[in-house]
């Protein structure tokens, strides 16, 4: 998978910015991916908790989402400060993976 410079390779679970490797835990790595399959699309905290953690909602799946969305962000960030794409809060609602902000 591929967007601009960020390269993303499944099997090897690694994510690549110019060839330079960007250190992504095992959540933060499936979050990656989930949000770019579905790009364009909101995804709800419940939507993301359930499948990154694989179990029911108990409801409280907005701080844990967010605290992983934000740990991502800095990490992307940090290495493509002018990256093409922004991950998106919906306050209330979940998270959306967009690109083609130019």
């Amino acid at each position: 998978m591929s967007l601009s410079e960020l390269e993303i390779h499944l099997g090897r679970r690694k994510v690549y910015r110019c060839d330079k490797e960007i250190d992504l835990k095992a959540k933060e790595f499936d979050l990656l991916c989930l949000l770019v399959v579905n790009k364009g699309y909101v995804l709800t905290y419940t939507q993301i908790y359930e499948k990154l953690w694989g179990q029911d909602s108990l409801g409280n799946e907005n701080n844990s989402v967010g605290c992983h969305v934000r740990s991502l962000r800095r990490k992307l960030y940090k290495e493509y400060p002018d990256a093409p794409f922004v991950i998106r809060c919906l306050r209330s609602i979940g998270y959306c993976f967009e690109t083609n902000l130019r």
